[in-house]
């Protein structure tokens, strides 16, 4: 029963956690980018606030790789997002049935439990406008509260970031 517990715990930690995927062009020499900036247009679909710290926690993360900010980059980076509704698959079966002597006849309904759980989905792209194009992109889905407190969201993004540049550059 204890091992049970246990096995429970670790799936509601591991189901809540963010959710990465990558993409990179395989021709591309990472080792060739040393500065990087981000496009002047860019609309994230966070609010100001939130693009800043998510600014902050991509150049904290991107200098501990040894790139850095310029004015005359590499390449740029593109930073999108959106808020996706996941639908609860969680319901409740109720059935009546009955039997008589010329056949069985029965309706059931199935309730939904819960709500659908709202998520958000943040694009990452890195472009080189001069060579490749797009040359390397994560997209990450998490748990994100707009009505969280500014540090709480400060740490949520450097974990997201902290997990999103975890394969970068690719092998």
């Amino acid at each position: 029963m204890k091992n049970l517990k246990v096995l429970f715990l670790a799936f509601l930690v591991a189901s809540c956690g963010t959710i990465v995927t990558y993409d990179y062009e395989k021709s591309t020499d990472f080792s060739s980018y040393k500065s990087y900036n981000y496009f002047d247009d860019m609309e994230t679909g966070l609010s100001e606030l939130d693009t800043k710290r998510l600014k902050r926690a991509i150049d904290a993360k991107l200098k501990t790789i040894g790139l850095s900010r310029s004015d005359t980059p590499d390449f740029y980076i593109d930073i999108q997002s959106q808020q996706v509704t996941n639908r609860s698959n969680s319901s409740v079966g109720v059935g009546v049935g009955g039997g008589g002597g010329r056949g069985f006849g029965g309706v059931s309904v199935g309730i939904p439990v819960g709500q659908n759980q709202q998520t958000r989905e943040i694009i990452i792209d890195f472009v080189d406008e001069t060579k490749t194009g797009l040359f390397w992109q994560a997209v990450s889905e998490s748990n994100y509260n707009a009505n969280a407190s500014p540090e709480k969201r400060e740490a949520i993004f450097a974990k997201l970031v902290e997990k999103v540049f975890a394969e970068y550059p690719p092998e």
